[in-house]
């Protein structure tokens, strides 16, 4: 089922205007939330199934003057014939989930859901509210007792609205009209290959704050140095004159005075122990104001390239790497829990990684912190993937309003060395000043971390590969995807190839591999089974040591993953099976061919 939403010319106009306020009214990003005061609002959340987005506009396409289902309106008397909105008796939805996954008759809807969750709340003079959500699967529109509260688009990025004055004591109704319909214009646009998981997908949350609260804060080594802190704490509230202090038990008490935008910059003398994906090191770090006092746990690590080679600490790494949707181990659908981050990054460890690549947008906040934990290396990026509107402003205006939110989110964790502004995208004029636009701009937001992309394979002359990409120019690291043996020629092409690059940087081979559904064995020359795979893996590897610029390997990919463009019946169904693990935890053959390879990496890198 996949209903067209109404994208009528004064709908658009009307939903660029709604988007525009909505944006005002949700600018900054709360850093650290789980460490925030409040209660969940997860749990089984009513729902209406909208493909004509109804409860939103009339039938010329306008958007409801009462204010449709967002407005909660409920029968005045047994004769009111009110027919939009979610009765008591409406089916219900796991908040976070995906819809896909929770209903048979939702698996392959794409469209608009209308969620209902009741809630009570007692209210206490000098403080403030915010209802916030970790995402929602693509544009969401909030409505609270009755009123529109704000909207937010892109499905992958956390975002709040502030609730004060505005809660009852007593049934309160939250609603929010979630729509996930893929359009041209969009970042993803139309055409990807992953799950177009729809819904409210992650935790949603009503915060209670102090008056002015810490609103923000970075707590990172100063970019080439390994003992200087550079930090800065803002506050949000009445009382933005004050005096912030941090503090790392062992290491660094240090105070500096809020400016009169309530922003307090400190550089900060510190003998660390620092982060390493050997030794993942975490300071317990407080953050504190005379209103208010936020704890979290950071890591501190320098990255840094020099000449072809990534250095972490000073040191130079190799990546073994391994991509990873955001797939759910063992039940499948959108990852939303400590638990199951914690399973896939465990699979990545037992492979042999130091480094795991996030595909192909920003995962769940647990993914980085467990990370953090565990001391793996992360490349994050956004869904700037395939080819997009390149010379639509609009479309630009989403995709750095994308990355600024996923760097805001994520920026005090250790484990991020890379932001990633694009995936496989088409060359051109258009596309290049797009795309090193967003690389400037996360350089602004970041300067610390290194900026990467994943490119198209480029060979010149047959057998002779280039890793030259223009985009290249803008780029701290190049990711480079490949799949010779699979995609590109016969496996036996991975004997002879060569490779080139044109820049003195570091060079990734971003994405490797080849496809095959777990338990299905047979000859090596026989597409689909695990011998197959694991042979082309074997010839993979044997290239990899003939790259002499080569700084890292990532897999792809991790786990099976869920995809409509996958449709090879009894061998894909619906999934891409370029896993080395099944969707259960079953390891392909491949698994063990990548873990050897890794293993000796390792242990060259020891010597």
């Amino acid at each position: 089922m996949n209903f067209p939403s109404f994208r009528t010319a004064a709908a658009v106009t009307v939903a660029v205007c709604i988007a525009a306020a909505a944006r005002a009214e949700s600018a900054f990003a709360m850093q650290n939330v789980p460490a925030r005061a409040g209660v969940s609002l997860n749990g089984n959340w009513r729902i209406m199934v909208d493909p004509y987005q109804a409860g939103y506009y009339d039938f010329h396409g306008n958007p409801q003057k009462d204010g449709g289902v967002g407005a909660n309106l409920a029968p005045k008397s047994k004769s009111d014939h009110e027919e939009m909105g979610i009765p008591d008796n409406s089916p219900v939805l796991a908040v976070p989930g995906d819809w896909n996954t929770q209903r048979p008759e939702l698996y392959m809807y794409e469209g608009t859901i209308w969620y209902k969750r009741e809630f009570d709340c007692a209210a206490r003079p000098g403080r403030r509210e915010f209802l916030w959500f970790g995402a929602a699967n693509y544009r969401a529109i909030v409505f609270l007792n009755g009123q529109r509260i704000g909207e937010h688009e892109g499905g992958f990025t956390p975002f709040q609205f502030e609730v004060t004055g505005k809660l009852h004591e007593r049934g309160n109704a939250l609603i929010v009209m979630v729509d996930d319909t893929r359009h041209a214009d969009a970042v993803p646009q139309t055409m990807t290959d992953w799950w177009n998981y729809g819904g409210l997908t992650r935790d949603v949350r009503l915060l209670d704050l102090p008056e002015t609260f810490i609103e923000d804060y970075s707590i990172q080594l100063e970019k080439g140095s390994s003992d200087r802190i550079a930090a800065w704490v803002r506050l949000n509230g009445p009382r933005k004159a004050q005096t912030v202090t941090i503090r790392i038990p062992g290491a660094v008490e240090a105070y500096a005075n809020t400016n009169a935008d309530g922003v307090a910059r400190l550089t900060i003398p510190a003998k660390i122990a620092l982060w390493s994906p050997e030794r993942p090191k975490l300071y317990d770090v407080t953050v504190e104001a005379a209103t208010d006092s936020v704890r979290d746990r950071i890591g501190f690590r320098t990255v840094a390239t020099a000449g072809q080679r990534i250095l972490i600490d000073g040191k130079p790494v190799f990546l073994r790497g391994a991509s990873i949707h955001s797939e759910a181990p063992f039940r499948t659908g959108r990852v939303y829990s400590e638990a199951e981050a914690r399973t896939l990054l465990s699979w990545a460890k037992e492979l042999g990684c130091n480094f795991v690549r996030l595909a192909h947008y920003p995962h769940d906040e647990n993914m980085v912190r467990v990370a953090d934990e565990m001391g793996l290396l992360l490349w994050t990026e956004v869904p700037v993937y395939w080819a997009i509107q390149w010379e639509n402003p609009v479309v630009y205006a989403n995709a750095e309003r994308q990355l600024t939110e996923m760097i805001a989110r994520d920026k005090n964790r250790a484990s991020i060395i890379l932001w990633s502004v694009a995936n496989e995208t088409p060359q051109g004029d258009a596309r290049l000043k797009f795309l090193s636009s967003l690389a400037a701009k996360a350089r602004e937001l970041d300067p610390t971390r290194l900026v990467t992309a994943a490119t198209l394979t480029h060979e010149p002359t047959p057998g002779h590969y280039a890793a030259d990409d223009p985009l290249g120019r803008y780029l701290d690291v190049l990711g480079c995807n490949e799949y010779i043996g699979w995609y590109d020629g016969p496996p036996e092409k991975l004997d002879s190839v060569s490779w080139e690059t044109p820049y003195d940087k570091p060079v990734v081979f971003s994405e490797f591999g080849a496809e095959a559904l777990a338990g299905n064995h047979g000859g090596e020359d026989t597409a689909w089974t695990e011998e197959n795979m694991a042979m082309i893996y074997r010839r993979q590897v044997a290239m990899f040591n003939r790259v002499p610029f080569l700084q890292g390997t990532i897999a792809w990919i991790l786990m099976d993953f869920r995809s409509p463009r996958r449709k090879v019946p009894g061998i894909q169904d619906d999934f891409n099976r370029k896993g080395l693990i099944a969707p259960r935890g079953d390891k392909k053959l491949a698994f063990y061919v990548l873990r050897d390879f890794y293993r000796e990496k390792e242990k060259q890198a020891a010597r």
